[in-house]
């Protein structure tokens, strides 16, 4: 089959958990002998056409624009320029895929244009994020999410709890809606041994203090704050002897600040952005990943923790209940909870044989659910029904 596949991020363009989706999941489909192009924005020095694992990447140029949504527009008219192109040269196209509502509009016309059917996978939607639709902008965005639903042949989204919320959402019928789980491939986790670990480690924390992280965005339903309130308690059963690592880039002003009116400012250390091998070797002198989502759809960043090899406390929002298995492969509390938030993570640093029960079952689960090889046949298989409704109707 040939596939078409549309993607606002794609490395080294990295916002979300989209790009690594997109990166690792193709070059599986392409070992199953398809032939995929993918179309995504320009990069700062990436080359406009590069083959990265058989996957055919072509960045294209979007002009400037004067707000984030005026930048969407030049995008899609981009993508669907440089997509009618490919199409026309290199056709025919058995499959358009698109990734979330930001390239819905150029998905949506090379659809008609060229009688090719669409698949979309929904990561996330803006009615999930803010518990509803209340603003301008939101309504916006949730008009385009419903667009690019109603648009598309078959709906793919990573959980059961994101079927539920597209069908509630976006009003899709649930029987065009598949489920297929993010994955990971744990073996890019490198597991740094030749490096001084505790100097390394002396970096972050004092010898005697546990070290707690969160790596993800600053945005609001990450929840990091609920971790910064979660930490006088830890901090309590613990004698003092934790450190709370917060990594990340974006604006932490308001996290600092919560830090230092709660009086834990020099039990909290804001790292910023750092590198994946950074990040790798920080992970390797970690005690526990902690993931307090208002809002997850999935959470990649679980399974990450999961090949690092570090047990992870979560939330029970979306999709995280899905993804670790509370008392198994991790720790799951009550969302928007301080309380048993604290209590997750106290579980996991008191009770030393507890924590390697939890890292051991999870990194186990790692190649039982989350295994790209077989995510990516489990996508043929909607592909390949797809292409075969599609030889049976007759497009007018």
């Amino acid at each position: 089959m040939k596939i078409l596949v549309l993607s606002w991020e794609f490395p080294p363009r990295i916002v979300g958990g989209i790009a690594r989706h997109v990166a690792e999941l193709y070059p599986e489909l392409v070992k199953l002998g398809h032939e995929i192009h993918l179309i995504t924005p320009e990069f700062g020095h990436a080359p406009m056409y590069e083959i990265v694992e058989g996957l055919q990447v072509h960045r294209v140029p979007v002009a400037p624009s004067h707000d984030f949504f005026h930048w969407v527009v030049n995008l899609n008219e981009s993508i669907g320029h440089h997509g009618g192109k490919l199409i026309l040269e290199e056709g025919p196209f058995d499959i358009v895929h698109a990734h979330d509502w930001l390239v819905g509009d150029a998905a949506i016309a090379l659809k008609h244009n060229f009688k090719v059917p669409l698949i979309a996978t929904i990561h996330a939607t803006e009615y999930g994020r803010y518990n509803g639709v209340h603003t301008a902008i939101q309504h916006y965005i949730n008009h385009k999410e419903q667009l690019l639903a109603y648009n598309a042949w078959r709906i793919i989204v990573c959980t059961d709890y994101m079927r539920r919320e597209v069908e509630r959402a976006l009003h899709a019928p649930w029987d065009k809606i598949d489920v297929i789980y993010n994955g990971i491939r744990p073996e890019k986790k490198r597991h740094h041994q030749d490096f001084h670990a505790l100097d390394f480690r002396r970096q972050f924390a004092e010898d005697g203090e546990k070290i707690v992280y969160y790596v993800g965005r600053m945005t609001y339903e990450k929840g990091v704050s609920l971790l910064l309130s979660a930490a006088p308690k830890v901090l309590w059963e613990m004698g003092g002897d934790v450190k709370f690592v917060i990594i990340g880039g974006g604006n932490t002003d308001h996290l600092k600040k919560q830090a230092w009116d709660m009086g834990i400012w020099d039990k909290c250390y804001f790292t910023g952005f750092i590198s994946d091998e950074y990040l790798d070797k920080f992970q390797t002198i970690a005690d526990c990943a902690v993931f307090p989502s208002l809002y997850e759809p999935f959470g990649i960043v679980a399974l990450e923790s999961f090949a690092s090899r570090v047990p992870v406390v979560v939330s029970d929002t979306g999709g995280f209940p899905e993804v670790v298995q509370h008392t198994k492969t991790g720790v799951v509390t009550y969302t928007n909870n301080p309380n048993s938030l604290a209590w997750g993570i106290l579980e996991v640093l008191k009770n030393p044989g507890y924590r390697q029960w939890l890292i051991d079952n999870a990194y186990e689960d790692l190649n039982r659910r989350f295994c790209w090889s077989k995510l990516a046949k489990e996508t043929e298989d909607v592909y390949k029904q797809v292409v075969q409704e599609r030889s049976q109707v007759t497009w007018l």
